[in-house]
């Protein structure tokens, strides 16, 4: 099997190196420091930048996008993390996917070809009412003549108070998942502020008879499900970025700190720690490839391709947060102090740990998944 990444990924991995080169961590007040969010909004120059880069249409398909594949788009967001870029990259990349493969032609196109010049912004709600159930659950979807109303609530939902669009996944009346289009302004809705583990403003989102039009309903097969799984996925490319950062930070403070007239990176117990890391590092990188290319290549494997997201989203979420308690560990006493940049990193991991769900509720996923697919043992 050949693991290279193509000359088309890399070269979007490139593009984006250069465009996040600039961008510095403490950028913004530390959010133990703020008495709310961090900033009112994202970067929005850097974004600016993404967008002169083409690098917001990635993965949209032509005339709107590159055609690049999920593999290229978590190569972009694991260089976003290692800088912690505030830009909603990820669900915005993510929405506009959902939009081009399900959206009717009209407003479907006009609608991205905005996303993919930065003029327009999308975001998802993807942790339902508490964060410990499926987001689909939380909010209701019913027909009334030739419209949708929905009701619920959906919290934690990130870039809420600025995005232009939230794409909603709710419940019809059938049971299945939708998903819709809610623009932050229209009538029905209320945004109440909230603030993540790192600074950033988030939104609960509450519905009340909300009406939304059919063609901005996306009811296709399967349309949550792909949706949620390229969210999963780029959280374990986030997650990996700001790993590798992490432990190179941890790498040159525990070479130039002596202690009794050495490097710390010198005694086996620090090393030890530091190894283990590492491996942690190449479990969490290995098992998001292998699901990002089942979500693109749709290849029959022994188990669903969510098997494979929720491997990769295990890994992640328990992977960066050992990373990053080592990190602090090593460092002592600094790694602590406000005035160095790797408690930015522990928030920020901290938050993409329990992304989505935390590894025990893509692990209850995984045992589902191998109860009704028992594979043969050889």
């Amino acid at each position: 099997m050949d693991f290279t990444f193509t000359e088309e990924q890399r070269a979007a991995a490139e593009a984006a190196k250069g465009v996040f080169a600039s961008v510095a961590p403490d950028a913004v007040t530390s959010p133990t420091l703020a008495p709310g969010a961090v900033a009112e909004g994202w970067d929005t120059p850097l974004w600016t930048r993404l967008a002169k880069a083409d690098l917001l249409g990635l993965p949209l398909r032509a005339p709107h996008g590159s055609g690049l594949d999920t593999i290229a788009l978590c190569l972009v967001l694991r260089e976003s993390s290692r800088v912690l870029a505030r830009v909603p990259l990820l669900e915005n990349s993510a929405a506009a996917v959902a939009v081009q493969r399900h959206a009717p032609s009209d407003p479907g196109d006009d609608l991205l070809q905005r996303v993919a010049r930065g003029e327009s912004v999308l975001t998802v709600a993807s942790h339902g009412r508490t964060g410990h159930e499926p987001a689909e659950l939380a909010v209701s979807a019913r027909r009334n003549g030739a419209r949708w109303v929905l009701d619920g609530i959906q919290t934690a939902v990130p870039w809420a108070s600025d995005a232009d669009v939230v794409l909603v996944p709710a419940c019809a009346e059938d049971g299945r998942p939708v998903v819709a289009l809610v623009d932050r302004e229209q009538p029905g809705i209320e945004l109440v502020e909230q603030v993540s583990t790192s600074g950033e403003r988030l939104g609960e989102l509450r519905l009340r008879s909300t009406e939304i039009a059919t063609r901005d309903m996306l009811t296709g097969e399967g349309v949550w499900d792909d949706l949620r799984d390229l969210l999963t996925i780029g959280t374990c490319a986030l997650a990996l970025g700001l790993g590798e950062r992490v432990l190179r930070m941890t790498g040159e403070y525990t070479g130039e700190r002596e202690q009794f007239g050495h490097p710390l990176a010198t005694f086996q117990a620090v090393a030890m720690q530091a190894a283990d890391r590492y491996i942690d590092l190449r479990a969490m990188e290995v098992t998001l490839w292998q699901a990002a290319w089942r979500l693109d290549s749709a290849t029959d494997g022994p188990l669903p391709t969510r098997a494979d997201v929720a491997v990769a989203k295990i890994w992640a979420a328990e992977g960066v947060r050992r990373v990053v308690q080592t990190a602090q560990h090593l460092h002592g006493g600094f790694g602590a102090d406000v005035d160095c940049v790797l408690h930015r990193y522990h928030a920020w991991a901290k938050h993409l740990e329990l992304a989505l769900g935390p590894s025990s509720a893509h692990e209850e996923v995984l045992g589902d998944l191998l109860a009704a697919h028992p594979v043969a043992i050889h």
